[in-house]
């Protein structure tokens, strides 16, 4: 937001913010803002502005005090926006550096600040990367209503992953991520947002069949999540994290999973997928 901002950043956030949503309300789109880079980083990694691996946000005051700012900040200038479909309050903070209580507090206070502009919009809370377990976001009591938990799942990153086969990597999505997702929506508390994945995996080479039952999976698990999904991105240098690259060569089959297509409204997944991928678009 700062025109001439610190190292890191860049300048120019804002007008390419206020461009998006003035392109979405000429396409009948709607936007989801996050805060993906807090000041101190989060998470230690550089998509969080950490230029050496520090992570020093959940140790500062001074630095939480400063992301709730923004978030009055983005709050106030377009809660009364009709493109505005919510706020994502923070980006993977880590499980191993960011305490669950001092994330609670950080999230409520920040679900309040977006209350104070908008009783509609949509207030999105990011879980811990690493060793964490969603339902303590769920079980959290951050919020009353619009509430979303935002779960960002990849086959990748983990060692678990790094040894397993097309049909492991099938299974897990179908056992493990699909009975969290199903406890979960039967949880009565916030919506559940798949808010990143990608078609891809650690194995060092797939046939396009394999990576259209991964992405078959995927979709047809993901699609039950009660407030929809968004892929990484809309374009990657990376082509199987490239969403029209995997439409274009028939490695994502978007009818794959009309099953769980079916179950749920049809407008919140395509609404939060094309937000989303809008947002990430532009600070690629």
């Amino acid at each position: 937001m700062d025109p001439n901002p610190p190292a890191p950043f860049i300048g120019g956030t804002l007008d390419a913010l206020d461009n998006a949503f003035s392109w979405a309300l000429d396409h009948g789109l709607r936007c989801i803002i996050d805060l993906h880079a807090a000041p101190g980083s989060q998470n230690g990694m550089e998509h969080s502005a950490s230029r050496d691996g520090s992570t020093d946000w959940p140790t500062s005051q001074q630095y939480i005090s400063q992301s709730l700012d923004a978030i009055d900040f983005l709050a106030s200038r377009y809660a009364k926006n009709p493109a505005l479909l919510g706020i994502e309050l923070l980006n993977e903070p880590s499980a191993a550096d960011v305490p669950l209580d001092l994330l609670i507090s950080f999230y409520s206070k920040g679900y309040q600040i977006v209350r104070n502009y908008s009783s509609s919009a949509y207030v999105i809370i990011c879980q811990r990367i690493g060793k964490a377990d969603p339902m303590e976001l769920v079980q959290g009591n951050i919020g009353a209503a619009n509430l979303v938990v935002d779960l960002h799942y990849y086959n990748l990153f983990d060692s678990f992953f790094f040894n397993l086969s097309s049909l492991d990597n099938i299974q897990f999505i179908y056992k493990s991520r699909q009975n969290q997702l199903e406890s979960l929506n039967r949880a009565n508390g916030p919506l559940i947002f798949i808010g990143e994945w990608v078609n891809e995996w650690n194995m060092t080479s797939g046939s396009q069949s394999e990576y259209q039952d991964f992405g078959r999976a995927q979709l047809d698990v993901y699609n039950a999540a009660s407030f929809g999904w968004a892929y990484w991105t809309i374009k990657n240098d990376r082509k199987h994290w490239d969403f029209e690259w995997n439409i274009i060569n028939n490695y994502l089959q978007l009818d794959a999973g009309a099953s769980s297509y079916n179950k749920i409204p049809r407008n919140t997944v395509l609404i939060a997928w094309a937000c989303c991928c809008l947002y990430l678009h532009l600070i690629s």
